[in-house]
């Protein structure tokens, strides 16, 4: 497996749509615009620690949603089904512009030696979901570098079309100002039209403190950047363990 490693839980966003528990209504492969453009904050590192999965398990059942309610534990047999599907896609879709396909091709990888959980709650009343997603990897350093030269190669991803299996979409995304308790701080908000005209939006919130890293993404018909505090609270809940 390699060792690279971009954006941390791209490619669990990925594989949550796959297996039906991430983005309500998100075509396949269309996560792999989330990195596209980006607004970011970054403060001094924090000391890295370790987790195990079940650890990081711990912690998404600890996490409660805007209504109070817990997030469902996705299994972990789950995840792994999802990656293998997410990677298998990102590696036959077309992509362009080109650099946005390299930064998708690239954050199907996950690093030796990772740990990972994640979570979902489904609102019925508002028809959106969301998904948490925590990660660790052992050297903290490559996750906070890589993630900055992420930001930077994705510049010319505000707009992308992607084309999967059959299925043609257009993203477009905008970078969301948030600041969060990590050394570094992402928000985008993703606007999909698949062929058909239907739309998709949804709201990503990424940060990471140390080796640990956390994603919150809160999708449906209509999401807007207000949303982002909500989920700036949920990645700082995760944060608070490191």
């Amino acid at each position: 497996m390699k060792t690279r490693f971009v954006l941390p839980g791209l490619v669990f966003a990925a594989a949550l749509v796959m297996t039906g528990c991430g983005q309500a209504g998100t075509a396949p492969g269309s996560t792999s615009t989330s990195t596209a453009s980006v607004s970011a904050t970054e403060t001094p590192s924090a000391v890295a620690k370790t987790y195990t999965n079940g650890e990081l398990e711990t912690i998404v059942t600890k996490l409660k949603d805007p209504n109070g309610q817990p997030f469902t534990v996705i299994p972990a047999a789950q995840i792994n089904q999802g990656l293998q599907v997410a990677r298998t896609l990102l590696k036959t879709a077309v992509v362009t512009p080109k650099a946005c396909a390299v930064l998708a091709t690239e954050n199907a990888q996950v690093p030796e030696g990772s740990t990972y959980a994640a979570g979902t709650s489904i609102s019925a009343a508002d028809k959106t979901t969301i998904t948490v997603t925590v990660f660790a990897v052992k050297d903290a350093s490559s996750m906070s570098n890589q993630l900055m030269a992420s930001q930077k190669a994705a510049a010319q991803c505000d707009t992308v079309t992607v084309a999967v299996a059959g299925k043609k979409a257009t993203v477009k995304v905008t970078p969301v100002a948030v600041t969060t308790s990590g050394d570094t701080s992402l928000g985008a908000l993703t606007t999909e039209t698949a062929a058909t005209g239907q739309k998709v939006t949804a709201l990503t919130v990424t940060a990471i403190k140390g080796n640990l890293a956390a994603q919150a993404v809160k999708a449906g018909v209509t999401i807007t950047p207000a949303a982002s505090a909500e989920l700036v609270k949920l990645v700082d809940a995760v944060l608070a363990n490191q």
